[in-house]
């Protein structure tokens, strides 16, 4: 019966295929790009005004009549970002790859889809699935090379959640939450990929998402704990969005905070007091910036001021850290 049942998945393996839907026109364009760019948003209703920045950055212009492909990777959902991107200025075609099943991220097709693109960006949904289907891939490597050419590389919720230098992934089945994050920093669902995508500004960066609309803040201070402490990283800072917010971000890391705000960035620049399993965070001084709607800043250079610190102390935050 075992042996059945395993030559049966093995089966719905083999014919697993991704699912596409394409808007616009099927041929290839290949304009010059002048990225790469960055939006991450950080989730809940699109901010327009990130997508046209990203597709305007990346061709190069904004009032040209030069057009790029993009492409919107997901593992659930259908066809909901086609007509929303496909009305922007300068896209000639909107293709989306639904992908539930590793093999298919390794399809000479879904392969040469995803590298013909300008633009790729990852939908919301469920960050683990991204991590198993995408991570070490023949997807993974296509998004790297349209980055290399200059491309645009997004995403939004659990499609930002992948797109920092360390992922949470959410892969024990729950969603880590700010009491538990702070009460034991290694609690089951506090867990992490690495060596996923590779992003220059995004170097030493964890982001979260629906920030303030979630509560985030407790579980991101704890993410930011546990790699001082596993890591040994000297500094790591969170890119922490909240819904309805993006940070479009240039080649060389300049930022902006565009839709509803605030983003934050919190840094944490020396090892706890006390971050071992099982037992309440302390770590006195995370150095945070709120940077409200319209902010502009530096990915790759902190401002030297304009921060205030947060302190946890057994396993709680002294005062309002918003």
């Amino acid at each position: 019966m075992l042996a059945a049942l395993l030559l049966l998945a093995a089966c719905a393996s083999v014919a697993a295929k991704e699912t596409r839907y394409l808007t616009g026109s099927a041929a290839d364009v290949r304009p010059k790009l002048h990225g790469p760019a960055y939006h991450l948003q950080g989730g809940g209703t699109d901010v327009a005004a990130a997508f046209q920045w990203m597709i305007d950055e990346v061709r190069g212009c904004a009032g040209c009549g030069t057009k790029v492909d993009v492409v919107v990777l997901r593992s659930s959902g259908e066809d909901g970002y086609n007509e929303f991107v496909y009305k922007m200025n300068g896209v000639d075609s909107v293709e989306t790859l639904v992908i539930k099943d590793r093999a298919d991220s390794e399809s000479e097709a879904v392969v040469k889809t995803v590298s013909d693109a300008e633009v790729v960006f990852f939908a919301g949904g469920d960050q683990c699935n991204y991590v198993r289907y995408f991570k070490g891939t023949g997807v993974e490597r296509a998004v790297e090379a349209v980055h290399a050419r200059g491309g645009g590389v997004g995403g939004t919720s659990a499609g930002l959640a992948i797109l920092g230098e360390v992922s949470y992934d959410a892969c024990s089945g729950g969603s880590a939450r700010s009491a538990e994050s702070l009460r034991d920093p290694y609690d089951k669902d506090v867990t992490f990929t690495y060596d996923f995508f590779d992003w220059p500004p995004l170097r030493g960066f964890i982001t979260d998402t629906h920030f303030v609309e979630r509560d985030r803040m407790g579980r991101t201070l704890a993410f930011l704990a546990r790699q001082l402490k596993d890591k040994k990283y000297k500094r790591i800072t969170s890119l922490a969005v909240e819904r309805e917010t993006s940070v479009v971000a240039d080649r060389r890391g300049r930022a902006r905070v565009l839709g509803k705000g605030p983003v934050y960035l919190v840094r944490a620049d020396h090892p706890p007091e006390v971050c071992e399993p099982g037992r309440p965070l302390t770590y006195t001084g995370y150095k945070l910036w709120r940077l409200p709607a319209g902010s502009a800043f530096d990915l790759t250079r902190l401002p030297a001021r304009g921060f205030y610190t947060v302190t946890v102390r057994d396993g709680r935050i002294v005062g309002d850290p918003y």
